[in-house]
């Protein structure tokens, strides 16, 4: 089984207008979906359209808490939050006609210290038969930035694989840890390695460098042109087919998501970036944030190349 946290969970809405988002005017929208939201909500839902068992966890609280369970029972996923006084956030992503995204994305309330503590002693017994477990995204107030650090420490000592996807301080401190992966874009590596990272020979240097402090797999997503891995098995940069994006919110989601799948299968490397870029693209196909229909993964599947950049003379600017 597959355990995702999401500590800043939140009911996501999604907003579909007519034209472009026109500030100081009233917008009119068309259509409106709530989902049950958080990055690792966004996982949880592929790596169950993957075929795996998964159960999401986090914190959850007052009556938005209580509709983000609702909104996760009704996408078929076995939730455990843990319950805290402090009320669960929403976030709205405005999809204009041409499929532009604008988010507003409101903070976590803040929750206490002995809230953590007793989300703490759950979370043992939530990952017990867990064998992968996937930590995802921001934290609310009241949360310290070493909360991954801890959190890998524990799960690492429990025997799971961990998979980290986060950004900024909380990043920093978690990698501290020594995760199994991370997954973080360019502009994330750039500011937590405080230099620019602009170019594929950039970002394998990078991804070489926080892999040698003893990161199983460095994985630097690389939007449309998919992803790059830095593993003890080699350097692998994963090369999507071209597609028409409809809504890329999530592909990072379904990144993390995939390479949980490969580990929890026991895919190689290739295999593993392979797949995961594959479940990107897919993702991006569909309205619809942490989610793909599985024709569209059979036929991108086969079209993904894996380049090994070890043996590589040379690399292109993109």
């Amino acid at each position: 089984m597959i355990v995702t946290l999401t500590l800043n969970a939140a009911v996501d809405k999604a907003y579909h207008i007519y034209g472009a988002v026109e500030p100081g005017t009233v917008m009119r929208v068309h259509t409106c979906r709530n989902t049950a939201g958080g990055k690792g909500l966004n996982v949880a839902r592929v790596i169950k359209l993957c075929g795996e068992n998964v159960m999401p966890s986090g914190l959850a609280g007052g009556n938005t808490g209580a509709l983000l369970e609702a909104l996760a029972y009704r996408d078929g996923l076995n939730s455990r939050f843990v319950h805290v006084n402090a009320q669960t956030r929403c976030c709205i992503n405005i999809l204009d006609e041409k499929n532009r995204s604008t988010e507003f994305l409101e903070p976590g309330e803040e929750v206490t210290g002995q809230e953590i503590q007793r989300f703490m002693a759950e979370f043992e017994k939530i990952c017990t038969d867990a064998e992968v477990v996937t930590m995802s995204g921001s934290v609310p107030k009241g949360v310290g930035k070493d909360i991954y650090r801890v959190l890998v420490e524990k799960v690492k000592g429990w025997g799971k694989k961990v998979i980290l996807d986060t950004s900024g301080e909380l990043l920093k401190e978690g990698i501290q840890a020594a995760p199994h992966m991370i997954k973080p874009n360019q502009e994330e590596l750039g500011m937590l390695l405080k230099r620019p990272v602009t170019t594929l020979e950039e970002a394998k240097e990078a991804a070489m460098e926080l892999h040698a402090k003893g990161i199983g797999y460095v994985v630097v997503s690389l939007g449309k042109d998919g992803a790059l891995l830095v593993c003890d098995q080699g350097i692998l940069h994963g090369i999507p087919p071209r597609i028409k994006a409809v809504n890329t919110v999530g592909c990072g989601d379904s990144m993390v998501a995939a390479f949980a799948v490969a580990f929890r299968r026991g895919y190689t490397a290739k295999e593993s970036l392979k797949y995961a870029v594959a479940v990107s693209a897919a993702n991006a196909l569909s309205e619809q944030t942490g989610h793909f229909e599985p024709e569209e993964l059979e036929r991108i599947y086969p079209c993904v190349r894996v380049r090994d950049l070890a043996v590589s003379e040379s690399y292109k600017r993109f």
